[in-house]
């Protein structure tokens, strides 16, 4: 499963925020996901295929991901009970009336 949006550059205006569906398969994925995240990208992970081998080794790259999102100023949520949202900085994710 994986899914991009394509950047556009418009002259004269900020590089726009993208959006990326991605499957959370091993921690190796994580470098690569915080770079996204850093270039303005909003990511959509699946994590289904990291618990079907490890719930340890989910629980700590969730972990590890939260920690990062909140250092940069960005987001992360859960959406369901395979997904995970993280988005960079400035963007929030809405949680409804809490």
């Amino acid at each position: 499963m994986s899914g991009v949006i394509q950047e556009r550059r418009v002259e004269g205006k900020a590089k726009e925020i993208l959006l990326k569906a991605l499957a959370l398969r091993s921690v190796e994925d994580i470098p690569k996901i915080q770079e996204d995240v850093t270039n303005k990208t909003i990511v959509i992970l699946k994590v289904t295929p990291l618990a079907q081998k490890s719930l340890e080794e989910l629980k700590s790259s969730v972990e590890q991901l939260y920690e990062f999102a909140t250092s940069v100023g960005g987001d992360i949520a859960r959406l369901g009970d395979e997904r995970v949202v993280i988005t960079p900085p400035g963007v929030k994710i809405w949680r409804g009336l809490q």
